[in-house]
């Protein structure tokens, strides 16, 4: 789980503007963070079925945020991919 410290880390190593949590930067940052921790629980507990759910949901999530800025700015688009380090 991620504390708020690290939640806190996050959005301030995205953030568009003071005080942003809301942009798409920072709501894929956060979804990417969430997913890497999951990931990790899920090679040591691979029969977590629920979590594997919320993992998907997730997965989902971030996918769309993503076909959204991509539609919406396709240079932002990449600059966040390339930041994240997501689709090699």
């Amino acid at each position: 789980m991620i504390t708020p410290d690290e939640k806190q880390k996050v959005i301030t190593d995205y953030e568009t503007h003071k005080g942003d949590t809301g942009s798409p930067e920072v709501q894929i940052a956060l979804l990417t963070k969430r997913i890497d921790e999951l990931t990790e629980h899920l090679k040591l507990h691979s029969k977590d079925h629920s979590s594997r759910r919320g993992l998907l949901k997730m997965v989902g999530k971030r996918s769309a945020l993503l076909k959204y800025v991509d539609k919406k700015e396709p240079k932002r688009y990449r600059q966040i991919i390339s930041r994240l380090g997501l689709r090699k």
